[in-house]
């Protein structure tokens, strides 16, 4: 039997390419559900972009309120190099972010040639990644209890 869940989970999400991040949204919130994360002890924040993301969820997981998070946007390539910005800096932000805090920020910024390509990711033909993301954050969470348990002892 899974433990439940002692805090709460933080969702940001991209508002930009909504059609690709509710589907992700979905996902996640399906993932942490099962995993005992309700919609008592779940808060989504929609952000313009995925831009955003880090500092929506910096100041979250920052806040102390959150013992994860899940970080959610599309970002599809277009004729400038507009993609390559984007995509490298929320990356970059949200890990920084992790590893500041030492929170796990579960990672579904999807970066896509095309929509056709976001949209198999997000509950098409590729899965969802953002249950994957969810996931990874839930078990990258039980990894850190287990690893802060030993340090105590």
């Amino acid at each position: 039997m899974r433990a439940r869940p002692t805090g709460r989970a933080l969702i940001a999400v991209s508002r930009f390419n909504e059609g690709v991040t509710r589907r992700l949204l979905d996902g996640a919130r399906a993932a942490l559900a099962e995993a005992g994360y309700d919609g008592e002890n779940t808060t989504v924040v929609w952000v313009p972009g995925a831009f955003e993301l880090p500092l929506a969820v910096s100041v979250g997981v920052g806040s102390g309120e959150y013992e994860l998070a899940v970080a959610l946007g599309a970002v599809i390539r277009g004729e400038t190099p507009h993609f390559d910005y984007v995509s490298s800096t929320s990356s970059q932000g949200l890990m920084d972010t992790a590893l500041r805090t030492g929170t796990p920020v579960g990672f579904g910024l999807l970066t896509c040639d095309t929509l056709a390509q976001a949209m198999a990711r997000a509950g098409g033909a590729a899965g969802n990644k953002g249950e994957e993301a969810a996931r990874a954050a839930i078990e990258t969470l039980a990894a850190l209890r287990s690893l802060r348990g030993r340090a105590a002892t």
